[in-house]
C-alpha cells in the first residue's frame, strides 16, 4: 500500500491544530509534540507516512535530529523542516547534509504550504512506485539465481555420480521447498552480472569437488536402512525410529541460499552428497523438533520435473 499520511512534529499545541486544520483536506495528518513522540509515531505508523514535517526549535532534541533518524530508518519518507527565518542556517545545513527535501518558513503562507506538501506527496508516491518496481526486479533476479543454482547442481551431480542423479536432485529440491526459506542471499548493489556469473561458476566447481570427496568417503552404496547412521553423522542429525531427525533446516537449503561469493563448505554439501550416494531414495517430512528423513522409493519423474521444481522452489510450501 502506498503511504499517504503527513506527520507534523511541533511542541506548540496551537501550531499542531492549525497545521492539521489547513492540511487535512490534502492528506490525513498525524501529529507529535516532540522528537521523542515523533520517533514513537514513526515506529507505529512509519509504513503509512509519506511526508514528515518537523519544527526545528523544540525543547530537548531539535527537529533535525528526528529528520536524521527518519533518513536512516525510513528513507522513503519525504522530509521537510519548518523554521523561522532567523534559523535559516539550520535549514541550509539540513539540506546540505541530505536530511530534508526542503524547508518551509514560519509563519506559513497557506497556498505555498499546500503546494509544497502536494509536491512532497507526489515525490513520496514516485519513491514508493520506484521502490515497488525495484523490489519486483530484485525478486525476479533472486528467483532466476535460485533456478540457476538448482540447474547447476543437477549438472554437477551428473558429473560426480553415475547413478540416479536426477532423482537425487528431485528429492533435494523437494526437501528445500518443504523446509521453506530457499532464497539466495545476494547483495545486488555489489554484484554486476559478469562478476556474479564468475562467482557462481567458481562456487559450482567447489561444490563438485566437495561432493566427489564426500561420495568417495561414503564408499559403496548400502541398504537405505544401514545408510541412515551415515546420514546422521554427516548432517548432525539423530536416529529416530525409521529415519534421521534433523533440527537445523539449513542442512537442506545451504547450497541454494548461501551468499554469493561465499565458497561452499563440506557440511553444506553433506545432504546432497548422501542423496547422490543413495540415488535420491529418501524423503523429508516435518516432525516434532525438526525434519525427519526416511527411506523412500524413487518417484516417476516427468520430463519437465526440473522446470517445475524451479517454479515451485520460490513459493511457500503448499
Amino acid at each position: 500500500m502506498t503511504p499517504a499520511k503527513i506527520l507534523y512534529v511541533d511542541d506548540e499545541a496551537m501550531a499542531l491544530k492549525y497545521f492539521e486544520r489547513l492540511v487535512s483536506p490534502l492528506a490525513p495528518v498525524l501529529t507529535a509534540g516532540s522528537v521523542e513522540e515523533g520517533r514513537a509515531v514513526l515506529l507505529a505508523h512509519g509504513a503509512d507516512v509519506a511526508v514528515l514535517v518537523c519544527d526545528q526549535r523544540m525543547p530537548g532534541e531539535r527537529g533535525n535530529e528526528l529528520l536524521r533518524h527518519a533518513r536512516e530508518y525510513y528513507p522513503g519518507i519525504v522530509r521537510m523542516l519548518t523554521t523561522a527565518y532567523s534559523e535559516l542556517g539550520d535549514a541550509i545545513e539540513a539540506i546540505n547534509t541530505g536530511e530534508i527535501y526542503r524547508y518551509i518558513n514560519k509563519p506559513w503562507e497557506l497556498e505555498s504550504l499546500r503546494a509544497d506538501l502536494k509536491n512532497a506527496l507526489e515525490l513520496a508516491a514516485l519513491r514508493s512506485e520506484r521502490d515497488g518496481l525495484m523490489r519486483d526486479k530484485l525478486l525476479a533476479q533472486q528467483s532466476r539465481l535460485l533456478a540457476n543454482r538448482l540447474a547447476a547442481l543437477l549438472m554437477v551431480g551428473s558429473a560426480v555420480h553415475v547413478g540416479a542423479h536426477d532423482q537425487a536432485l528431485h528429492r533435494f529440491a523437494e526437501a528445500a521447498r518443504a523446509v521453506g526459506g530457499a532464497e539466495p542471499q545476494v547483495d545486488w548493489h555489489r554484484w554486476d552480472h559478469a562478476d556474479l556469473l564468475q562467482a557462481e561458476a567458481l562456487r559450482g566447481a567447489a561444490i563438485a569437488s566437495l561432493l566427489r570427496e564426500a561420495v568417495q568417503v561414503l564408499g559403496p552404496r548400502v541398504d537405505p536402512a544401514a545408510a541412515l547412521p551415515a546420514l546422521a553423522r554427516s548432517v548432525g542429525g539423530e536416529l529416530s525410529g525409521d529415519g534421521v531427525l534433523v533440527a537445523d533446516a539449513s542442512v537442506f537449503t545451504a547450497l541454494l541460499v548461501s551468499p554469493a561469493g561465499q565458497l561452499p563448505t563440506a557440511p553444506q554439501c553433506a545432504w546432497l552428497a548422501w542423496l547422490l550416494w543413495q540415488d535420491g531414495q529418501a524423503r523429508v517430512t516435518p516432525a516434532q523438533g525438526g525434519w525427519l528423513v526416511r527411506p523412500a522409493a524413487p518417484d516417476a519423474l516427468r520430463a519437465d520435473w526440473l522446470a517445475d521444481a524451479m517454479e515451485r522452489l520460490g513459493k511457500d510450501p503448499a
